[in-house]
């Protein structure tokens, strides 16, 4: 079947445009979702929220969803696309990131753009729970990062279907580098506000005491870049030898060739929190890979219709393009 591709109003034409009032704009409100906490191997937890409760989720597909730097269940873009996968007729469910659902996590840790091993256990938990359903993901952002590295780590070991990754920093040194220069360091300082409110908040339960490398808030207020902060927090914290080794071993790009699932990769050529130099050559993926780069779409943006009655192409896009992939796994779709 051929799809529709992005070809944005002209309102939404330009980038920013198109990622703020996307990141605005009321989405799923009406969405109910039923929590759960998955204890993690290490003590640790995250929280997910399901899109119907247990003992309605029978045999339906699920899908889950991975959110980007700092995202939620509040977050417009995860909030409407949990409502599309409901009204596809699958189960949803976001896995909140160690400390993302409004939670501080228990351990001296955060997640990171590369850190693949909460999201493998929660994919082996739903498999274990749920033997002949179909599962498949959509990650965003450096949720799509992550999961790029996670498919292509499980190649054809992958419990997963299918996966849809969306305005994916895919080369994380050239994103950081980007970051650093001329309108997007507005978005690279909004960015850093709740990572360092998180740290903070680890500033005052004490657990930072112990820790050799601990920043005062001073030194923590006087950083200025996504960088900086991987250098001095995030690459010790995880045991990587600085932001390089980190951005190295982490980015996503090195990992498509590996992938055995069907995997579509959606960008917007003009997203202004990255250069169009993060996109995969062909050489860089396998067979199994799908690039789609639109002209415009903005960072998580792709809107359409009017400014004061937007919707969003994605919550179409991205069901259709899966539909294929979850119905050759044998499962039906049940109506709602």
């Amino acid at each position: 079947m051929t799809h529709r591709p992005y070809d944005p109003p002209a309102w939404a034409r330009n980038p920013h445009v198109n990622t703020i009032v996307a990141s605005f704009a009321r989405r799923g409100q009406n969405l109910k979702t039923w929590p759960e906490r998955l204890e993690l191997p290490d003590g640790d937890f995250v929280d997910l929220a399901w899109t119907c409760p247990a003992s309605k989720r029978g045999d339906r597909p699920i899908v889950v969803v991975f959110h980007g730097l700092e995202g939620n269940l509040e977050s417009g873009y995860v909030r409407d696309m949990l409502g599309a996968i409901h009204n596809a007729g699958w189960t949803g469910v976001l896995m909140h990131f160690r400390g993302c659902s409004g939670v501080l996590n228990r351990k001296l840790r955060l997640y990171h753009s590369g850190e693949t091993e909460d999201p493998r256990f929660l994919v082996k938990t739903l498999a274990q729970r749920h033997p002949n359903v179909p599962l498949a993901a959509i990650g965003y952002s450096l949720g799509g990062n992550m999961l790029s590295k996670l498919m292509g780590e499980e190649g054809e070991d992958a419990l997963l279907c299918a996966a849809v990754v969306v305005s994916a920093p895919l080369r994380l040194q050239v994103c950081a580098e980007f970051m650093r220069e001329g309108f997007a360091k507005l978005y690279q300082w909004y960015l850093l506000q709740p990572l360092k409110a998180r740290y903070k908040a680890w500033i005052k339960d004490g657990r930072m005491s112990g820790w050799p490398q601990a920043l005062t808030k001073g030194q923590l207020n006087a950083i200025e870049s996504i960088f900086e902060f991987d250098e001095r927090v995030t690459a010790p914290l995880h045991g990587f030898d600085g932001a390089v080794d980190y951005y190295t071993r982490s980015s996503g790009c090195q990992y498509l060739h590996k992938i055995a699932r069907p995997t579509l990769i959606i960008h917007a050529k003009d997203d202004p929190f990255m250069t169009p130099e993060i996109l995969p050559t062909p050489a860089e993926m396998s067979k199994h890979v799908e690039l789609e780069a639109s002209e415009h779409g903005g960072h998580v943006g792709f809107l359409q219709g009017s400014p004061l009655k937007c919707s969003f192409w994605l919550a179409e896009r991205v069901p259709t393009w899966l539909r294929p992939h979850i119905e050759a796994q044998g499962a039906s779709t049940p109506s709602n």
